[in-house]
Protein backbone atom coordinates (compact mmCIF):
# COMPACT_ATOMS: atom_id res chain seq x y z
CA UNK A 1 0.00 0.00 0.00
CA UNK A 2 3.20 2.04 0.54
CA UNK A 3 3.43 2.25 -3.15
CA UNK A 4 0.27 4.31 -3.87
CA UNK A 5 0.07 7.79 -5.18
CA UNK A 6 -2.18 10.57 -3.70
CA UNK A 7 -3.28 10.20 -7.71
CA UNK A 8 -4.09 6.75 -7.01
CA UNK A 9 -6.48 8.13 -4.44
CA UNK A 10 -8.12 10.80 -6.32
CA UNK A 11 -8.92 7.81 -9.06
CA UNK A 12 -10.39 5.72 -6.25
CA UNK A 13 -12.31 7.77 -5.06
CA UNK A 14 -13.70 8.96 -8.40
CA UNK A 15 -14.17 5.30 -9.59
CA UNK A 16 -16.21 5.07 -6.53
CA UNK A 17 -18.63 7.93 -7.03
CA UNK A 18 -19.15 8.06 -10.90
CA UNK A 19 -20.00 4.46 -10.82
CA UNK A 20 -18.13 3.72 -14.51
CA UNK A 21 -14.43 3.60 -15.85
CA UNK A 22 -15.52 5.36 -18.86
CA UNK A 23 -16.68 8.29 -16.95
CA UNK A 24 -13.43 8.50 -15.17
CA UNK A 25 -11.59 7.73 -18.49
CA UNK A 26 -13.69 10.56 -20.23
CA UNK A 27 -12.64 13.01 -17.02
CA UNK A 28 -9.01 11.98 -17.37
CA UNK A 29 -9.55 12.48 -20.57
CA UNK A 30 -7.20 8.98 -21.19
CA UNK A 31 -8.38 5.68 -22.41
CA UNK A 32 -10.79 3.43 -19.80
CA UNK A 33 -7.62 0.93 -20.00
CA UNK A 34 -5.43 2.96 -18.96
CA UNK A 35 -8.64 3.53 -15.58
CA UNK A 36 -9.01 -0.34 -15.41
CA UNK A 37 -5.06 -1.28 -15.14
CA UNK A 38 -5.29 1.64 -12.47
CA UNK A 39 -7.85 0.26 -10.44
CA UNK A 40 -6.20 -3.24 -10.38
CA UNK A 41 -2.74 -2.25 -9.47
CA UNK A 42 -4.62 0.04 -6.89
CA UNK A 43 -6.48 -3.41 -5.64
CA UNK A 44 -3.47 -5.63 -5.80
CA UNK A 45 -1.62 -3.12 -3.65
CA UNK A 46 -4.12 -3.31 -1.17
CA UNK A 47 -4.34 -7.21 -1.24
CA UNK A 48 -8.49 -6.93 -1.44
CA UNK A 49 -11.27 -6.18 -3.56
CA UNK A 50 -12.42 -2.91 -3.45
CA UNK A 51 -14.72 -2.23 -6.18
CA UNK A 52 -17.64 -4.42 -7.46
CA UNK A 53 -18.62 -4.98 -10.82
CA UNK A 54 -21.98 -5.81 -12.13
CA UNK A 55 -24.41 -5.07 -15.10
CA UNK A 56 -25.38 -1.96 -13.41
CA UNK A 57 -22.37 -0.58 -12.68
CA UNK A 58 -19.58 0.01 -10.40
CA UNK A 59 -19.84 -0.11 -6.75
CA UNK A 60 -17.37 -0.27 -3.60
CA UNK A 61 -17.42 -3.16 -1.71
CA UNK A 62 -16.88 -3.68 2.29
CA UNK A 63 -13.09 -3.35 2.01
CA UNK A 64 -13.94 -0.52 -1.09
CA UNK A 65 -16.18 1.90 1.14
CA UNK A 66 -13.34 1.41 4.17
CA UNK A 67 -10.68 2.31 1.72
CA UNK A 68 -12.82 5.09 0.13
CA UNK A 69 -13.05 7.18 3.63
CA UNK A 70 -9.34 7.55 3.74
CA UNK A 71 -8.85 8.62 0.53
CA UNK A 72 -11.45 11.23 0.79
CA UNK A 73 -9.92 11.92 4.00
CA UNK A 74 -6.53 12.26 2.49
CA UNK A 75 -6.72 13.87 -0.42
CA UNK A 76 -8.74 16.27 1.22
CA UNK A 77 -6.01 17.15 3.71
CA UNK A 78 -3.47 17.36 0.74
CA UNK A 79 -5.67 19.80 -1.39
CA UNK A 80 -6.43 22.28 2.42
CA UNK A 81 -2.18 21.89 2.22
CA UNK A 82 -1.59 23.08 -1.20
CA UNK A 83 -4.27 25.85 -0.51
CA UNK A 84 -2.33 27.08 2.44
CA UNK A 85 0.56 27.44 0.63
CA UNK A 86 -0.81 28.68 -2.12
CA UNK A 87 -2.72 31.44 0.62
CA UNK A 88 0.68 32.45 1.97
CA UNK A 89 2.18 33.21 -1.43
CA UNK A 90 -0.89 35.48 -2.63
CA UNK A 91 -1.10 32.91 -5.72
CA UNK A 92 -4.49 30.94 -6.50
CA UNK A 93 -3.51 28.12 -8.90
CA UNK A 94 -4.48 25.07 -10.04
CA UNK A 95 -7.69 23.24 -11.96
CA UNK A 96 -11.14 24.46 -10.79
CA UNK A 97 -14.23 22.29 -12.21
CA UNK A 98 -17.31 25.09 -12.52
CA UNK A 99 -20.90 23.63 -13.68
CA UNK A 100 -23.31 26.17 -14.89
CA UNK A 101 -25.98 26.32 -17.18
CA UNK A 102 -26.10 27.01 -21.35
CA UNK A 103 -27.49 30.91 -20.89
CA UNK A 104 -25.46 31.54 -17.70
CA UNK A 105 -22.33 29.78 -19.13
CA UNK A 106 -21.95 31.57 -22.12
CA UNK A 107 -23.92 35.21 -21.31
CA UNK A 108 -22.33 35.43 -17.61
CA UNK A 109 -18.98 33.85 -17.05
CA UNK A 110 -17.51 33.31 -20.28
CA UNK A 111 -17.10 37.26 -21.01
CA UNK A 112 -15.36 37.59 -17.78
CA UNK A 113 -12.91 34.42 -18.47
CA UNK A 114 -9.80 36.74 -19.90
CA UNK A 115 -9.97 39.16 -16.97
CA UNK A 116 -9.93 35.92 -14.39
CA UNK A 117 -6.75 34.72 -16.07
CA UNK A 118 -5.41 38.27 -16.13
CA UNK A 119 -5.99 38.47 -11.98
CA UNK A 120 -4.89 34.70 -11.89
CA UNK A 121 -2.46 33.20 -14.43
CA UNK A 122 -1.93 30.39 -12.99
CA UNK A 123 -5.89 29.30 -12.39
CA UNK A 124 -7.19 26.52 -15.09
CA UNK A 125 -11.40 25.99 -15.33
CA UNK A 126 -13.04 23.05 -16.16
CA UNK A 127 -16.32 24.79 -17.24
CA UNK A 128 -19.05 21.94 -17.12
CA UNK A 129 -22.57 23.63 -18.83
CA UNK A 130 -25.70 21.46 -18.67
CA UNK A 131 -29.61 23.06 -17.42
CA UNK A 132 -29.75 20.09 -15.03
CA UNK A 133 -28.72 20.24 -11.17
CA UNK A 134 -25.44 18.95 -10.82
CA UNK A 135 -24.70 16.80 -7.44
CA UNK A 136 -21.73 18.38 -6.77
CA UNK A 137 -19.86 15.58 -4.73
CA UNK A 138 -20.55 13.06 -7.28
CA UNK A 139 -19.50 15.08 -10.16
CA UNK A 140 -16.38 16.86 -8.69
CA UNK A 141 -17.57 20.30 -8.70
CA UNK A 142 -15.87 22.81 -7.55
CA UNK A 143 -17.90 25.62 -8.11
CA UNK A 144 -22.35 25.39 -9.10
CA UNK A 145 -23.71 28.71 -10.14
CA UNK A 146 -27.15 28.12 -9.46
CA UNK A 147 -29.83 30.41 -9.61
CA UNK A 148 -33.42 30.75 -8.05
CA UNK A 149 -33.34 27.62 -5.52
CA UNK A 150 -31.72 28.55 -1.74
CA UNK A 151 -28.63 26.58 -0.85
CA UNK A 152 -29.06 23.84 1.50
CA UNK A 153 -27.12 23.41 4.88
CA UNK A 154 -24.27 21.17 2.88
CA UNK A 155 -23.05 23.46 0.79
CA UNK A 156 -21.50 27.53 1.36
CA UNK A 157 -22.96 30.03 -1.45
CA UNK A 158 -22.45 33.56 -2.10
CA UNK A 159 -24.74 35.17 -3.98
CA UNK A 160 -23.40 37.36 -7.26
CA UNK A 161 -26.49 39.11 -8.24
CA UNK A 162 -30.30 38.50 -9.70
CA UNK A 163 -31.66 37.37 -12.89
CA UNK A 164 -34.91 38.44 -14.57
CA UNK A 165 -37.02 36.50 -16.87
CA UNK A 166 -39.61 37.67 -19.26
CA UNK A 167 -41.31 36.90 -22.42
CA UNK A 168 -39.84 37.45 -25.80
CA UNK A 169 -40.10 36.64 -29.87
CA UNK A 170 -38.84 38.13 -32.77
CA UNK A 171 -40.76 40.79 -35.02
CA UNK A 172 -41.23 38.16 -37.75
CA UNK A 173 -43.46 35.67 -35.55
CA UNK A 174 -45.75 38.18 -33.87
CA UNK A 175 -46.20 39.74 -37.52
CA UNK A 176 -47.55 36.35 -39.05
CA UNK A 177 -49.41 35.08 -35.83
CA UNK A 178 -50.20 38.47 -34.06
CA UNK A 179 -49.14 39.98 -30.77
CA UNK A 180 -50.77 39.03 -27.76
CA UNK A 181 -52.36 41.19 -25.78
CA UNK A 182 -53.37 39.25 -22.73
CA UNK A 183 -52.19 36.54 -20.85
CA UNK A 184 -55.10 34.28 -21.73
CA UNK A 185 -54.19 34.95 -25.41
CA UNK A 186 -51.15 32.60 -24.72
CA UNK A 187 -52.78 29.56 -25.26
CA UNK A 188 -53.61 30.63 -28.78
CA UNK A 189 -49.54 30.81 -29.54
CA UNK A 190 -46.79 28.41 -30.74
CA UNK A 191 -45.04 28.51 -26.50
CA UNK A 192 -41.48 27.61 -26.16
CA UNK A 193 -40.89 25.85 -22.79
CA UNK A 194 -37.91 23.73 -21.14
CA UNK A 195 -38.52 20.31 -20.93
CA UNK A 196 -35.58 19.88 -18.29
CA UNK A 197 -36.50 22.48 -15.50
CA UNK A 198 -40.49 22.54 -16.15
CA UNK A 199 -40.87 25.26 -13.11
CA UNK A 200 -40.07 27.30 -16.34
CA UNK A 201 -42.95 26.63 -17.68
CA UNK A 202 -45.06 28.39 -14.59
CA UNK A 203 -45.25 32.19 -16.53
CA UNK A 204 -46.12 34.80 -14.00
CA UNK A 205 -48.13 37.70 -14.42
CA UNK A 206 -49.66 40.75 -12.68
CA UNK A 207 -53.26 41.13 -14.01
CA UNK A 208 -55.16 44.35 -12.18
CA UNK A 209 -52.45 43.94 -9.14
CA UNK A 210 -52.88 40.36 -8.91
CA UNK A 211 -50.87 37.31 -9.27
CA UNK A 212 -51.89 34.99 -12.36
CA UNK A 213 -49.95 31.66 -13.33
CA UNK A 214 -50.09 30.70 -17.04
CA UNK A 215 -49.16 27.00 -17.51
CA UNK A 216 -47.24 26.91 -20.26
CA UNK A 217 -47.85 24.16 -22.99
CA UNK A 218 -44.66 24.16 -25.51
CA UNK A 219 -45.11 23.28 -29.10
CA UNK A 220 -41.47 23.59 -28.64
CA UNK A 221 -39.33 22.44 -26.28
CA UNK A 222 -35.80 21.70 -25.16
CA UNK A 223 -33.77 20.41 -22.49
CA UNK A 224 -31.14 23.61 -22.74
CA UNK A 225 -32.16 27.14 -22.24
CA UNK A 226 -29.63 27.99 -25.10
CA UNK A 227 -31.42 25.81 -27.59
CA UNK A 228 -35.09 27.02 -26.16
CA UNK A 229 -33.23 30.96 -26.76
CA UNK A 230 -32.76 29.88 -30.32
CA UNK A 231 -35.57 28.40 -30.93
CA UNK A 232 -37.31 31.69 -30.07
CA UNK A 233 -34.82 33.57 -32.19
CA UNK A 234 -35.58 31.46 -35.18
CA UNK A 235 -39.27 32.97 -34.63
CA UNK A 236 -40.65 29.65 -33.53
CA UNK A 237 -42.59 30.80 -31.17
CA UNK A 238 -42.87 32.58 -27.70
CA UNK A 239 -39.71 32.23 -24.89
CA UNK A 240 -39.46 33.20 -21.47
CA UNK A 241 -35.91 33.83 -20.99
CA UNK A 242 -33.42 35.77 -19.05
CA UNK A 243 -33.44 39.02 -19.68
CA UNK A 244 -29.90 39.30 -19.75
CA UNK A 245 -29.63 37.06 -22.47
CA UNK A 246 -32.68 38.86 -24.40
CA UNK A 247 -32.35 42.11 -23.56
CA UNK A 248 -29.47 42.93 -26.06
CA UNK A 249 -31.03 41.14 -28.70
CA UNK A 250 -34.26 43.44 -28.05
CA UNK A 251 -32.14 46.30 -28.87
CA UNK A 252 -30.40 45.07 -31.77
CA UNK A 253 -34.48 44.57 -33.19
CA UNK A 254 -34.33 40.55 -32.91
CA UNK A 255 -36.00 40.06 -30.48
CA UNK A 256 -39.75 41.88 -29.55
CA UNK A 257 -40.82 42.10 -25.66
CA UNK A 258 -44.19 40.14 -25.08
CA UNK A 259 -47.01 40.94 -22.70
CA UNK A 260 -44.56 43.47 -21.19
CA UNK A 261 -47.04 45.67 -18.95
CA UNK A 262 -48.05 42.20 -17.54
CA UNK A 263 -45.17 40.09 -16.92
CA UNK A 264 -44.22 39.47 -13.42
CA UNK A 265 -40.37 39.38 -13.85
CA UNK A 266 -39.95 37.53 -10.60
CA UNK A 267 -35.89 38.53 -10.01
CA UNK A 268 -34.31 35.15 -9.03
CA UNK A 269 -31.03 35.03 -6.84
CA UNK A 270 -28.06 33.62 -8.50
CA UNK A 271 -25.43 31.96 -6.18
CA UNK A 272 -21.73 30.50 -6.50
CA UNK A 273 -22.26 27.72 -4.50
CA UNK A 274 -19.34 25.56 -3.40
CA UNK A 275 -19.12 22.19 -0.79
CA UNK A 276 -18.40 23.49 2.87
CA UNK A 277 -15.36 21.50 3.23
CA UNK A 278 -13.54 23.46 0.05
CA UNK A 279 -15.17 26.73 0.09
CA UNK A 280 -11.51 28.34 1.88
CA UNK A 281 -9.32 26.74 -0.77
CA UNK A 282 -7.78 29.92 -2.71
CA UNK A 283 -8.58 28.83 -5.84
CA UNK A 284 -11.85 28.49 -5.27
CA UNK A 285 -12.09 32.04 -3.29
CA UNK A 286 -10.68 33.79 -6.46
CA UNK A 287 -13.11 32.45 -8.55
CA UNK A 288 -16.08 33.71 -6.49
CA UNK A 289 -14.26 36.60 -5.55
CA UNK A 290 -13.59 37.43 -9.15
CA UNK A 291 -17.78 37.02 -10.23
CA UNK A 292 -18.50 39.07 -7.35
CA UNK A 293 -16.82 41.78 -8.70
CA UNK A 294 -17.67 41.19 -12.46
CA UNK A 295 -21.20 41.14 -12.05
CA UNK A 296 -21.26 44.02 -9.50
CA UNK A 297 -19.76 46.54 -12.19
CA UNK A 298 -22.71 45.42 -14.43
CA UNK A 299 -21.97 42.50 -16.71
CA UNK A 300 -25.62 42.06 -17.17
CA UNK A 301 -27.23 41.24 -13.68
CA UNK A 302 -28.17 43.30 -11.21
CA UNK A 303 -25.84 43.18 -8.67
CA UNK A 304 -26.94 42.08 -5.05
CA UNK A 305 -27.29 44.65 -2.41
CA UNK A 306 -26.15 43.50 0.81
Amino acid sequence: MRDLSFDDLHLFARVAELGTLSAVARERDVPVSQISRSLSRIEKACGARLIHRSTHGLTPTAEGQTFLQYCRRLTGTLETLEGEFASQSGQASGWVRVAASTVVAEYLLIPGFESLHQKHPKLLVDLQVEDRLVDMAHDGIDIAIRTGTPPSDTVVARQLGVLGRRLYATPAYLQAHGKPLHPDDLHQHRLITNSAVTLLNRWPFLVKGKPVVVQAEGHWSSGSTGITAQLALHGLGISRFATVVAEPLVQRGLLVPVLAEFVDEQPSPIYAVTLTARHRLPKIRACIEHWVDWFARGQGLAPHQT
